[in-house]
């Protein structure tokens, strides 16, 4: 007993203190600060005239685009985001190393680049624009061109937070479970899906929170035109070029207290979901 409480006494990592601080110091200069300052010059304004701001039409009209797309996205990024996951991790293929690389391109690739190459594929005259012209579609400039900047940009999320753990799956579960006579669906929904929720319900709070902040894939391929196309990043960017800088604040908050509690209800069901996924 005087061993052990002697070895859980002693720091595991040398320099812990200078560490921490250095940790935290960062976590304050670089996260904690600017959301300060930013919800320290919304708070400038007065209940009043920050009611005015963030309820206006049009800024009610950009929440509207901005969510509904975000929703979207997200909504897609997790069918084919858990598909392209499984692909990749159960299947050997030719090519299956540059698919994998290909997943992080968004990471790497300047969102305005991004934009740009979006429109010029879905533009009217586009590659795929004019294909989609034909059948009566049109994406450019649209909430459309919209969601698939959005899911462009936010599908290594879900991507990477379910590769790892379908990686680290026991094989002997689904194999048990396919002795006791379940089909493919039933061992998927009831055996595999529930070991991913956790790591799914990660993913979708990251790509959604990405999405509802997105800005320079979205501005080239929206149209950018107000009550209709206009997110809300780009009505608080609209904000800044007029110095209004408290309105830009005010309009930003309200994305970020979304995000806030988008992140905080995707905890609170993933330590449900890890809770019952270990009665189970």
């Amino acid at each position: 007993r005087t061993v052990v409480s002697i070895v859980a006494r002693k720091p595991v990592i040398p320099g812990l203190k200078l560490s921490l601080g250095i940790t935290l110091f960062y976590v304050g200069l670089i996260i904690a600060l600017p959301i300060g300052a930013l919800i320290f010059k919304a708070a400038s304004l007065g209940p009043a005239d920050y009611w005015q701001i963030v309820s206006s039409p049009r800024a009610v009209a950009s929440y509207r685009v901005t969510v509904l797309s975000a929703l979207a996205a997200t909504a897609f990024n997790l069918v084919f985001g858990l598909a392209l996951a499984w692909v990749l991790v159960r299947y050997d293929f030719p090519g299956r190393r540059i698919v994998d690389a290909i997943v992080d391109l968004p990471f790497a690739l300047p969102t305005a680049v991004a934009g740009i190459a979006l429109t010029a594929l879905f533009a009217p005259n586009g590659w795929f624009g004019a294909i989609l012209m034909d059948w009566g579609v049109r994406v450019a400039y649209t909430p459309l061109g919209i969601m698939i900047a959005m899911s462009f940009t936010s599908l290594p999320f879900i991507v990477r937070t379910v590769q790892p753990v379908l990686e680290d799956l026991d094989p002997a579960l689904e194999e048990a479970a396919q002795s006791l006579g379940g089909s493919d669906a039933s061992i998927f929904a009831r055996v595999i899906l529930p070991l991913l929720a956790p790591a799914l319900m990660a993913g979708v709070s990251l790509s959604f929170a990405r999405s509802l902040g997105e800005f320079g894939a979205i501005i080239f391929i929206a149209g950018n035109q107000p009550m209709q196309t206009e997110i809300t990043a780009l009505l608080a960017y609209i904000r800044l070029e007029e110095f209004n800088y408290p309105a830009a604040a005010a309009i930003a908050s309200v994305l970020l207290f979304t995000a806030f509690v988008m992140l905080a209800i995707t905890n609170a069901a993933q330590a449900w979901a890890l809770r019952y996924t270990r009665r189970g």
